[in-house]
């Protein structure tokens, strides 16, 4: 079997997965034991991603799969009509600047790698909401260094192209599913809001090759400035990991 278990998803996250790993408490060497076992007993194509143009829905079964919203204040759900159509862990830093030591940090963007985990959600939804607290104790992935197998998981990239617009693109040497340029539509704060960033529903401004309505970020872990900028130079980042959910819009031109 090409991809031999889901480890191979967290050694994207570090290309020195195999003489680096992180330290895990027993908990989380749990989840990825279970996580193994039970993606070695699944059938490859069910679970592996589409390597072509063609949408992740065609190859899972997302009918079934319920959007977590767990956090103090539930977020709105998705506008009537759309269809989910991706899920992905991002791996990356929230960005900060400053105006001097004594002002509060200013958010100026994000930065993340997203992996695709848009199958694994029906089967193991209690196993993938702990993905991005365990994402985040690997090292943030270098793209130009993400190895195969684990390369297949690659989803996109997320940035910033100003302070104003969240943008994803979803697209790869082996697929393009389009890209995305949001604002910000909801938030909320997360559960440990002291440490990890708010959960948020964006809702697009810009499409291009895909119908993609609303994103979703959930299940934040990391990212969260300090008070204050004492110590902490005119920019810096904060180490982040996020689920990222995709709605698309079926009546939606994918160019906009």
């Amino acid at each position: 079997m090409y991809l031999q278990s889901s480890l191979a998803l967290l050694a994207a996250l570090s290309p020195f997965f195999a003489t680096s790993a992180p330290a895990l408490d027993r908990r989380e060497a749990d989840i990825l034991n279970i996580f193994e076992e039970r993606f070695a007993e699944a059938s490859a194509a069910t679970l592996l991603p589409r390597t072509d143009n063609v949408a992740v829905s065609s190859t899972c079964n997302l009918a079934s799969i319920k959007m977590p919203n767990t956090s103090p204040v539930a977020l709105p759900p998705p506008a009537a009509g759309l269809a989910l159509s991706h899920i992905s862990i991002g791996r990356g830093t929230q960005n900060y600047t400053c105006a001097d030591e004594n002002a509060a940090p200013v958010a100026a963007g994000a930065v993340a790698t997203l992996f695709n985990v848009t199958c694994l959600a029906g089967p193991y939804p209690g196993l993938l909401s702990s993905m991005s607290k365990i994402a985040l104790k690997f090292p943030t992935p270098n793209p130009a260094n993400i190895m195969t197998p684990a390369n297949m998981f690659l989803s996109g990239q997320h940035y910033f192209p100003d302070l104003t617009t969240p943008f994803f693109d979803l697209s790869t040497a082996t697929h393009n599913y389009g890209s995305v340029g949001c604002k910000k539509l909801n938030g909320t704060d997360a559960p440990n809001k002291a440490t990890d960033v708010p959960w948020l529903r964006l809702g697009s401004k810009s499409r291009d090759g895909c119908t993609i309505s609303e994103v979703y970020r959930l299940n934040t872990a990391g990212g969260q400035p300090p008070a204050t900028c004492k110590g902490m130079g005119k920019a810096f980042q904060v180490q982040y990991a996020a689920e990222y959910w995709f709605w698309d819009n079926p009546t939606l031109s994918a160019y906009a």
